[in-house]
C-alpha cells in the first residue's frame, strides 16, 4: 500500500520524505488555510520537493465550470499535481472532462459504494473514501473500503483506492487489510506507525547491556 502524508506544513512533507517513507501528498483547503501561507506557492513547493510523486491539490469551485478552469490552472503548476474534486454531479462531469485531457483527478468527499462506482466510471485517477468521519457516525468507514475494493475488482476498475479521514494506526493496518491502494495520513499518525512499547522496551535494553561491555563500535 502506499503512504501519502495528509497536510500542507513542507517541513513535517521534507522530514517524511527524507525516512522515505513518502508515496505521494494530499492537500486541501483547510490545510492550506492552517499553513497561513500563499495557496499556489504552497503547492509548487510540495510538487518541486517530490519530483514526480502524486501531489492533491483541491479546487475551491463548486459549479462544474468553476472547477474546470481552476483545476486547469492547478495542474498547470507542475507536472506532478493531482486536481482533487468534489463528489458531486459537477464535480463527476469535471472528473470527466478532465480525464479525457490527461489531468489526473482525486474525487474526495466519497462515503457510498455507489458514490465510489461513479467516481471509476467517470475516470477519476484516485477515489478518496472518509473513514474517520463514517466512524464518527458509528458506520465502520473499512466496510466502505473492502465494498469499493469488491466492485473496483468486479469490474477491473483502475481507480486507486485512497483511504482518507484516517485518525488511528489501526486505520492504516485495516486499510492495508481491505486492499486500499493508497491510504492518506496525518504527520502525526505515520510517525506513529514506528512506534511499539516492546521495540522501545527491547532498545533500552540493548543499550544499558552494550554499555556495560565499555566497547566501542568506532
Amino acid at each position: 500500500m502506499k503512504f501519502f502524508v495528509d497536510t500542507a506544513e513542507v517541513s513535517d512533507i521534507r522530514e517524511l520524505h527524507d525516512i522515505g517513507l513518502l508515496d505521494g501528498v494530499t492537500t486541501n483547503p483547510s490545510l492550506i488555510a492552517k499553513s497561513g501561507r500563499d495557496f499556489k506557492e504552497v503547492v509548487q513547493e510540495i510538487c518541486a520537493l517530490l519530483p514526480g510523486l502524486p501531489v492533491s491539490a483541491e479546487v475551491a469551485a463548486t459549479d462544474y465550470d468553476g472547477m474546470m478552469a481552476e483545476g486547469k490552472v492547478l495542474a498547470a503548476l507542475a507536472d506532478n499535481v493531482v486536481v482533487k474534486l468534489p463528489l458531486t454531479l459537477d464535480g463527476l462531469k469535471a472528473c470527466k472532462h478532465m480525464t479525457s485531457e490527461g489531468i489526473r483527478t482525486n474525487v474526495t468527499l466519497c462515503f457510498s459504494a455507489n458514490q465510489a462506482l461513479l467516481a471509476a466510471k467517470c475516470g477519476a485517477t484516485y477515489i478518496s473514501p472518509f473513514i474517520g468521519r463514517l466512524d464518527d457516525l458509528n458506520v465502520d468507514g473499512m466496510d466502505l473500503i473492502q465494498d469499493i475494493r469488491m466492485i473496483y475488482d468486479n469490474y477491473d476498475y483502475q481507480t486507486q483506492v485512497l483511504a482518507a479521514s484516517i485518525r488511528t494506526p489501526n486505520h492504516v493496518s485495516q486499510a492495508a487489510l481491505a486492499g486500499a491502494d493508497v491510504a492518506t495520513i496525518p504527520p502525526a499518525v505515520l510517525k506513529k506507525l514506528a512506534s511499539h512499547m516492546l521495540t522501545d522496551k527491547g532498545l533500552e535494553a540493548f543499550v544499558k547491556d552494550w554499555a556495560s561491555t565499555g566497547q566501542s563500535i568506532l
